[in-house]
């Protein structure tokens, strides 16, 4: 999963997996985006159950780790249903091994007045931590702090500092081998993130689509604080250069580009 220098960077691309509309934008042909991602490199790729043949199917040994999606979930809507859920796969350890994946991925979802959800969450990750234990199977826990959708909409990182820190130890103490982590509101303290993980790699979500250079200063930023690597899905495969991208961010987690460094090479890619 990880460079010889420690970093990764996980592309996703399971937002298929939450039956949203506006997810499918730059994934409608799912075999065309993950070989224009494959080629750029990248350490790992995002998948659910039912896409992950688009990765392992390609020949080669030099392809990207396979990161497994594990559960679906309803909460990214502009509107919340009534009845919200996070439902793993059946067998999800069994179905990673099949397809040789490198680790598995799922929610620890907190979402204001939502404790029954949450708990489904706990739960799941206690399932899969018994599985992946039993069959050697890395455990990535990604713990997400949603905004109320009556503030700004639907699937709106919540960057409060005092509510990521307890989830993301909550996600160490129950066992993640990695952390999907949020962003914070500001980036110059996400150092506390790092402490707060107890030495589990922290790789930090990318969220909803930004400017090149907001994402590459913010990325830049996250590096020197103590990153680990990133998983980023949206502000990749819904840029108009998918594989010139995932090659600048590329340069920052593994070789310490500037941000002025990777947006040249994005724009000579163009």
């Amino acid at each position: 999963m990880f460079s010889e220098q420690g970093k990764c960077f996980d592309v996703a691309i399971d937002h298929g997996f939450f039956n949203e509309v506006s997810f499918l934008t730059g994934i409608s042909d799912m075999k065309a985006a993950v070989e224009t991602v494959v080629q750029a490199g990248p350490d790992c790729i995002q998948l659910s159950v039912g896409q992950a043949r688009h990765l392992q199917a390609i020949p080669g040994s030099r392809k990207p780790g396979l990161v497994l999606r594990t559960d679906a979930a309803n909460i990214y809507g502009n509107v919340l249903p009534r009845y919200l859920f996070s439902e793993l796969i059946d067998k999800a350890i069994e179905h990673a091994v099949r397809l040789d994946a490198v680790a598995v991925c799922v929610n620890l979802l907190l979402l204001p007045n939502q404790p029954e959800l949450h708990y489904q969450c706990v739960k799941n990750v206690t399932l899969l931590k018994s599985e992946c234990e039993k069959y050697g199977m890395p455990l990535m826990v990604e713990p997400l702090v949603m905004l109320a959708n009556e503030a700004k909409g639907g699937y709106m990182v919540d960057g409060d500092m005092d509510k990521i820190l307890p989830l993301v130890r909550q996600a160490v103490e129950l066992g993640a081998d990695v952390i999907k982590a949020d962003p914070c509101d500001h980036v110059e303290e996400y150092h506390r993130v790092i402490e707060v993980a107890s030495g589990i790699p922290v790789l930090v979500r990318g969220g909803g689509r930004s400017s090149d250079e907001e994402i590459m200063s913010r990325t830049v930023e996250l590096m020197k604080q103590g990153a680990t690597g990133i998983v980023y899905g949206r502000n990749v495969i819904q840029h108009p250069n998918p594989a010139g991208m995932t090659k600048a961010l590329m340069s920052i987690v593994h070789h310490g580009a500037t941000e002025d460094q990777a947006l040249s090479m994005l724009k000579t890619q163009e």
